[in-house]
């Protein structure tokens, strides 16, 4: 499974809870996709799963969100305003080193300065419609622990 096809908010965070339950700390899960694609959902799906029980909302404008009362910390990050790159307001290593999962939406814009380790899902649309909730997710797994991820991930839809 290179891609999984999505039909659904449930099937979305199914998904999620399948990376929640599957993830360690240190892990790192970039989400690329446009607005409204589906990112924040299948976060919420994850946040469920670690037994956070709080609401999970987009961190577009805060730019990171800690969510500390879980199983594992999970640090929720939107870099779509840091189109120039620059991460000087936010201590990328300090949320790398914590024994937690970061997701980080948007991470086209900062990716060089992000390690090569990494599980990356790509969530398009597969039609034009706003309220359609058909996406196809494409994974792109970089280092020997992701290829191990995904295969974890990938038994809970065979």
């Amino acid at each position: 499974m290179e891609s999984l096809e999505i039909n659904s908010d449930e099937q979305m965070q199914k998904l999620g809870k399948a990376i929640g339950e599957t993830s360690q700390g240190h892990d790192l899960l970039l989400l690329s996709g446009d607005l409204g694609a589906g990112k924040t959902t299948l976060t919420k799906g994850i946040a469920r799963v670690l037994g956070i029980r709080r609401p999970v909302k987009s961190p577009t404008f805060t730019i990171v969100r800690e969510y500390r009362e879980g199983k594992m910390p999970l640090f929720h990050m939107d870099m779509y305003r840091l189109e120039d790159g620059d991460l000087s307001s936010i201590d990328m290593p300090a949320y790398l080193a914590e024994d937690g999962l970061v997701v980080i939406e948007w991470p086209q814009f900062i990716i060089d300065d992000l390690p090569k380790d990494y599980l990356e899902l790509s969530i398009k649309r597969l039609d034009d419609s706003w309220d359609s909730t058909k996406r196809i997710v494409e994974f792109k797994p970089v280092g020997e622990r992701n290829m191990t991820w995904l295969l974890e991930i990938k038994k809970y839809f065979e």
